[in-house]
């Protein structure tokens, strides 16, 4: 799949030598490999329609959410490259089990608040924040590839009050009942265009550390958050983005905060897009990572 690609791509275009430069000892992991779980599953049923290839998905995330548990034990900064946010269900599952009391900024044009009871489309990908809030019930044993998140190791939920959206501009119908019922914190790009980048980055810290002055904050970016004009190279393109000094001060606003502790990078999808739109997105990507990482203009 084209999301295959896209770490790839940053490293070759290189991620770990700018990190390094920045100070960082990077230890870069291999992708995980998926082909055993699409050979085992590849006869896998859906579920009710509404959870495609949950069983290839679910496994995918529970060997992500492992990963990143091992690595956040350690004290280091998970930093994971997608890849479609369904790994956000694995990276978000294992900051849980090593941080349960984190706090979460979701940067992304969708809300990906969805379950399968409530999905339009039932992609995945649309649902790492709804299988994870504690507000929402489900049984996720019901779902096949997700039982591990039924598991006591794998118990913990996010409060809906401990995740800010920044960004949002398509959201599915049940999912905007869903945010305003559980009271989430959310900066659309109406908020954005009203109070500007910097005031909507200072009250979603403020949001997060008011509940917890000393807590992490792991923050999660679609790069489809960004307008597709700078970044086309995106599965879900939505007109109306983030600018280019937008999506960086997002990522400069929460390294600066000394919380940000771990961190996704998502949905950039060389095969969506011509090359040179393709070379545009992974420059775009590679920017807001290293920002992300602590590079500052001065």
């Amino acid at each position: 799949m084209g999301t295959d690609s896209g770490p790839r791509l940053l490293r070759e275009s290189g991620l770990r030598r700018k990190l390094s430069a920045l100070g960082w000892r990077v230890e870069d992991f291999p992708d995980i490999d998926f082909n055993h779980l699409v050979q085992r599953n590849n006869t896998a049923t859906h579920y009710n329609s509404r959870a495609k290839n949950s069983a290839i998905v679910g496994e995918g995330a529970k060997l992500v959410a492992d990963a990143v548990h091992n690595s956040a034990i350690q004290g280091h900064f998970p930093l994971v490259l997608g890849g479609d946010h369904s790994i956000g269900i694995g990276s978000l599952a294992g900051i849980l089990r090593a941080r349960p009391n984190v706090g979460v900024i979701w940067v992304d044009a969708h809300a990906d608040l969805n379950t399968p009871q409530i999905s339009e489309s039932g992609n995945m990908h649309g649902m790492p924040v709804g299988l994870l809030i504690k507000e929402i019930d489900f049984d996720h044993k019901s779902i096949p590839g997700l039982e591990w998140l039924a598991t006591e190791e794998s118990s913990t939920r996010l409060n809906a009050d401990s995740i800010v959206y920044v960004g949002l501009r398509d959201v599915d119908f049940e999912e905007r009942v869903l945010i305003k019922e559980l009271g989430i914190k959310t900066f659309t790009m109406t908020d954005i265009d009203r109070y500007g980048i910097g005031a909507v980055m200072d009250m979603a810290i403020t949001s997060l550390l008011k509940k917890d002055p000393t807590r992490p904050i792991h923050l999660s970016y679609d790069i489809d958050a960004v307008d597709p004009l700078l970044a086309p190279a995106t599965g879900t393109a939505v007109r109306g983005g983030l600018t280019y000094r937008e999506a960086h001060y997002i990522a400069e606003a929460a390294a600066s905060s000394g919380h940000l502790a771990s961190a996704d990078l998502v949905e950039l999808n060389p095969q969506l897009s011509d090359p040179a739109g393709a070379k545009e997105t992974v420059e775009v990507g590679l920017q807001i990572l290293t920002s992300l990482m602590g590079k500052s203009i001065i």
